[in-house]
């Protein structure tokens, strides 16, 4: 069976070689609104394994076509021999970026912070609010991924990369605690604020229901439905929770660091934006896996509540856009802002082999995809790390 071999940093900014084939096929059941569980036994669904089985003496060692995404079967205790090697080069890559929040020189943005006349109060609002959404956004994300989305994924190399990941989500959450202790923000306000401030809670809000449905515990995958469900919510939290509403927060921090201000903030945000890539690209390639290995799931029914689930995203992206930036600074305004989002949705149905629907949308911030570029960096931000490489090695200016 065929795999997809994607490349190990694709810029989620920059435009595909070409757009993936969108398959139609003559099977269209549509998934509920509301979908109901449906729970027959793991063997009457076909259900995968889930690495806490019984063991087996004498078993046959596994085989490469033994293994797959989703409802696999084989022992998933064994991470040899590899199928989708793209997982495990994507751990490997992410292993060899290690960092850590405190390794970032944060003396300029406290000073600058305790100036009163350092920043505006506009740039100190951007700063909050994003601080506000993305302490728990990643949170979330690492709850789906340890109580909703490891357990379904049936493929050992998957499954390491997952770890990671998670790992890596915590780290996320390190640095904007580093962050708010460092700038003497009040913690509570910060990371309660996606349940007191509307526009930092509808992207939160919209999200939960679909970890929600993964960790419901009588869901399984197996059936049509629930495989159709299972990758429904994945493109809900990789296409659009983590390929789309991190961005506006992103270059809105990132460009206040171009223009040498909160420096070290923006540093954090840079290395957590590059890991974000690599996750976002490791989610969109499980998701075509799984559209190669089941095509009868990719209906053209449900392909067009994809594009309406990822439309719905970009609405809220917009609109959280006008929220946190009600009057332009730093060179950006809200209207660009809806151009940028618009231009990342067209990548994302690309990217998993959807019709664009924003003909002609442009990418008003191409600096972004520099950014993303962390290797054998030169003087970043005037006192920045020289390489993206393991915490313990890296060097200063």
């Amino acid at each position: 069976m065929s795999t997809t071999t994607p490349t190990a940093w694709d810029d989620p900014l920059s435009p595909p070689d070409a757009p993936l084939p969108a398959a139609d096929l003559a099977l269209e059941p549509s998934l509920p609104e509301s979908p109901a569980v449906t729970e027959p036994s793991p063997a009457e669904a076909g259900a995968g394994a889930t690495g806490l089985e019984a063991l087996e003496m004498g078993a046959a060692r596994i085989q490469v076509d033994d293994k797959q995404i989703i409802n696999c079967r084989a022992d998933l205790n064994q991470l040899v021999p590899f199928k989708y090697t793209w997982a495990w080069e994507k751990y490997l890559s992410a292993c060899n970026n290690h960092w850590m929040p405190q390794e970032i020189n944060m003396t300029a943005d406290i000073e600058l912070w305790k100036d009163p006349d350092g920043l505006t109060e506009d740039e100190r609002m951007i700063v909050k609010r994003n601080l506000g959404f993305f302490s728990t956004a990643d949170s979330l994300v690492a709850n789906n991924l340890v109580l909703a989305v490891y357990r379904h994924i049936t493929n050992p190399e998957c499954r390491q990369y997952l770890l990671r990941q998670a790992f890596e989500e915590a780290i996320h959450t390190h640095a904007y605690q580093y962050c708010v202790e460092s700038l003497g923000l009040d913690q509570g306000e910060v990371f309660n604020m996606y349940r007191e401030l509307p526009s930092v809670a509808r992207k939160a809000e919209w999200a939960l229901p679909f970890t929600q449905s993964l960790g419901d515990p009588l869901f399984q995958t197996g059936t049509f439905e629930n495989n159709q469900r299972l990758l429904r919510d994945l493109i809900a939290f990789y296409v659009v929770f983590e390929g789309i509403f991190f961005y506006v927060g992103f270059s809105q921090i990132l460009s206040m660091g171009r223009r040498n201000k909160l420096t070290g903030v923006a540093e954090q945000f840079q290395y957590i934006l590059r890991d974000e890539s690599m996750h976002m690209n490791f989610g969109i390639d499980v998701i075509n896996q799984i559209k190669i290995e089941n095509p009868e799931l990719w209906s053209g029914e449900f392909q067009q509540q994809m594009i309406d689930l990822i439309l719905e995203g970009v609405e809220l992206e917009i609109a959280y856009a006008y929220d946190t930036m009600p009057r332009g600074i730093l060179g950006m305004n809200a209207p660009v802002f809806e151009d940028y989002v618009k231009f990342i949705a067209n990548r994302r149905l690309a990217q998993i082999g959807l019709e664009a629907q924003f003909p002609g949308a442009q990418n008003p911030f191409q600096w972004m995809s520099e950014t993303l570029d962390l290797k054998k960096e030169k003087n970043f931000f005037e006192t920045r790390v020289t390489e993206y490489q393991t915490g313990g090695a890296l060097s200063w200016d």
